[in-house]
């Protein structure tokens, strides 16, 4: 069968660490055959790794698109302020399109969109790749099957680990909503989605309270300087230590987004340099470092999302409990529990978590959309996350971030609910 042709924007991390992977390992699935990415180093590493020819290789996703369609789907890996406008216009070529989550940073492109792949006739899948794990297909299928009766709530947690925070939301590309989105947008609708998924029926109600605890400057401890290079007093003993996450941290190899090239020099470098080698408490961010979302759903059952950046590990926790049993699991340990109340029967379920990332979520989400284009049809196919089938994850961050910076004053979601734009 001819494999799927396609155009990436965004040579960063999922460009080049899930979707290019991809390509190599199935290459009868999918074909990269242009690319589009402003850094010169991954652009043309990307390149060369894929065959892809120097006139089809583009500084910017507009030079890209402005060819016409030159191939069957567009991948939108580029920044979350970036995700709008290239979507839109991949749509209205003709082309079907993955689009990293979120959708938009703004609430009526996120409608938009939805409403641009209906009109135009093609598949427009958002990267809610835990749908396509096994660990959550599983669940799922417990719920379906009735295991474990009515759903009357959902507690799930979201331990984002002390590192990752300091990386990604601190020092990173999401540490501030201006310039990417508020943290339960970019980080948490993956697990919103999750929510909305499980429960299968229309949110009613949002509240939510959160804030930025302790990454702010007067946080700082005594002798703290401003880059952990610059002879800090406490960098040995401080748990955010660039030096320890960039140079002695090995797995998650985190030294790998902050230089082309992770030799120890290079990364010593670009923590002199870069805004990666920053102290903790005196960076530009404004995200909240940990919050909670509270959900009402139209049959009365409610559900409960915690995030935090303050636990060890990273780790999605959850427990379902229905009218007739429930379930416990740890996504990372590839585990949950179905407990039934009638029999009083535990049944363990366990996955192989060894493979690719999300729990072999993201694997199975590019294989899917493959799939899905080459079966397409306007009138069935639409993909498990589709543009559709993820709006309400999107509105329900929109309505909690309304929410908390409300103070908590619930907020409520109807079919012409527009939250309040970013």
């Amino acid at each position: 069968m001819k494999a799927i042709t396609a155009l990436l924007l965004g040579a960063g991390s999922r460009g080049n660490f899930i979707y290019g992977p991809y390509a190599e390992k199935y290459p009868n699935d999918l074909t990269f055959v242009a690319v589009a990415e402003p850094d010169p180093h991954r652009r043309a590493a990307f390149a060369t790794l894929h065959g892809i020819a120097s006139e089809q290789s583009f500084v910017s996703w507009e030079q890209a698109l402005a060819l016409g369609k030159i191939a069957d789907a567009v991948i939108v890996s580029t920044q979350d302020r970036m995700h709008f406008e290239p979507a839109m216009k991949a749509l209205e070529l003709g082309y079907h399109v993955i689009l990293e989550k979120p959708m938009s940073t703004l609430p009526e492109e996120c409608i938009s969109l939805e409403a641009a792949a209906s009109k135009y006739g093609r598949l427009l899948m958002v990267s809610h790749v835990l749908r396509y794990s096994p660990f959550w297909a599983g669940i799922k299928n417990v719920i379906a099957e009735g295991k474990i009766g009515q759903i009357t709530s959902i507690q799930l947690t979201e331990n984002v680990g002390h590192q990752h925070m300091a990386h990604s939301y601190v020092r990173g590309h999401w540490r501030n909503t201006a310039l990417s989105s508020p943290i339960i947008l970019a980080k948490s609708c993956h697990d919103l989605d999750l929510i909305s998924w499980l429960m299968d029926q229309d949110c009613t109600r949002v509240s939510s309270f959160g804030s930025l605890m302790h990454f702010r400057e007067d946080q700082a401890p005594a002798g703290s300087a401003a880059r952990c290079t610059d002879g800090c007093s406490v960098e040995k003993n401080c748990p955010y230590s660039a030096i320890k996450i960039y140079l002695e941290t090995t797995e998650p190899n985190y030294a790998r987004y902050i230089s082309n090239e992770p030799t120890p020099a290079n990364i010593l470098q670009a923590l002199k340099d870069g805004p990666y080698g920053r102290c903790v408490y005196h960076c530009d961010n404004d995200v909240v470092d940990h919050q909670i979302v509270n959900m009402e759903f139209e049959d009365g059952a409610n559900a409960t999302f915690t995030l935090s950046g303050f636990t060890r590990h990273i780790a999605r926790t959850v427990q379902i409990m229905g009218t007739h049993g429930e379930i416990q699991g740890n996504m990372e340990e590839g585990c949950f529990r179905t407990y039934h109340f009638a029999s009083g029967q535990c049944i363990s379920h366990q996955f192989d978590i060894t493979h690719d990332g999300h729990g072999g979520g993201d694997n199975h989400f590019v294989s899917s959309f493959v799939d899905e284009i080459r079966r397409f049809n306007t009138a069935q196919n639409s993909g498990l996350t589709s543009a559709a089938a993820s709006l309400q994850s999107h509105l329900i961050a929109f309505a909690a971030e309304q929410s908390r910076l409300s103070g908590g004053k619930p907020v409520e979601l109807s079919s012409s609910f527009i939250p309040l734009g970013q």
